[in-house]
């Protein structure tokens, strides 16, 4: 596990000496001050604990092998700045943009980050959340940070994230319906970031009001999308994660737990609302009672749900 008084990354990119969490409960039980402070791939991992997927979660080599990577990162960008000072309209004279261009290129080309191939779909196309969220490897750093080295995009964009907020990048998450993807944004400049393909790829707001699925103006007014997420609301999507992984492991009231958990830490978020009525479905048939319901509507991640 992270030691005390190891260096926290929060989501400004800053660094702060603080004593790290060390399990879900040390982190639930943080101050929203301090979950800001902390570093979101510690926030990640410590929510896939317990999980399918994560019998062999080591927290610290996981959080080692991101310091490593961001550190690759920073040799590569500075060995290559040259190039965009040389033609920068080949990047929209966008330093940033640049930037974002050798992370991904880094992360894909020298570590083989990619999309696990067993969870790509047709377009239009979604599976079941028993399957999609069925080994917590897929949509959780460590999947991405052991020698498995695939994920999708419920951890991809994390990925870029951690190792972006390394180096000092204002990078931020982002929802869409089904979908998440990265954001940079500072005083200078605000552009998104696809991070789940080959390549990196940017993209206006309105690209993702219709893709993966098409999203009204109503849904983004109801449930937060397209919008950046606080760190508490980055804890809640980790948690909504966790509920999904939980519910494919056929823990329901645990499942129920985690969304509750969610909920708590951010009410102004996506609820959805179809995940909890499956979740109905599935605790009365397996509790064989209408008396013993589950609290709802939660809030959830959205991913590969809709709503």
């Amino acid at each position: 596990m992270q030691p005390a008084g190891k260096v926290v990354r929060g989501a400004s990119g800053g660094q702060t000496t603080l004593r790290a969490p060390e399990t879900l409960a040390d982190l639930l039980a943080l101050e929203p001050a301090r979950i800001a402070r902390c570093d979101v791939a510690l926030m990640n991992l410590l929510c896939a604990q317990g999980l399918r997927g994560a019998e062999n979660l080591n927290v610290a080599d996981c959080l080692a092998t991101l310091d490593q990577w961001a550190e690759r990162v920073k040799v590569e960008t500075e060995r290559h700045l040259y190039r965009f000072r040389r033609t920068p309209g080949e990047y929209d004279h966008s330093e940033a943009k640049f930037r974002m261009l050798v992370l991904g290129t880094t992360l894909q080309r020298d570590f083989r980050i990619g999309y696990n191939p067993e969870r790509i779909q047709p377009a239009g196309d979604f599976e079941p959340n028993d399957a999609f969220f069925g080994d917590s490897r897929d949509v959780f750093l460590h999947g991405l940070l052991t020698d498995r080295r695939m994920g999708t995009c419920g951890s991809l964009p994390g990925l870029y994230m951690a190792v972006g907020r390394r180096l000092g990048y204002p990078l931020k998450l982002v929802e869409t319906k089904a979908h998440v993807f990265i954001r940079w944004e500072d005083a200078r400049e605000r552009f998104n970031i696809e991070a789940s393909g080959r390549g990196v790829g940017w993209y206006d707001d309105e690209h993702f009001k219709n893709r993966p699925m098409l999203v009204t103006d109503e849904e983004i007014a109801a449930c937060g999308f397209l919008r950046s997420l606080t760190p508490q609301e980055e804890l809640a999507m980790f948690l909504s994660i966790r509920g999904h992984c939980l519910m494919a492991m056929g823990k329901a009231a645990e499942a129920v737990a985690a969304h509750e958990q969610a909920l708590r830490c951010s009410r102004i978020h996506a609820f959805n609302r179809r995940f909890w009525r499956a979740l109905d479905g599935k605790w009365r048939s397996r509790r064989g009672s209408r008396s013993n319901e589950p609290p709802g509507p939660g809030r959830s991640a959205a991913l590969r749900t809709g709503n």
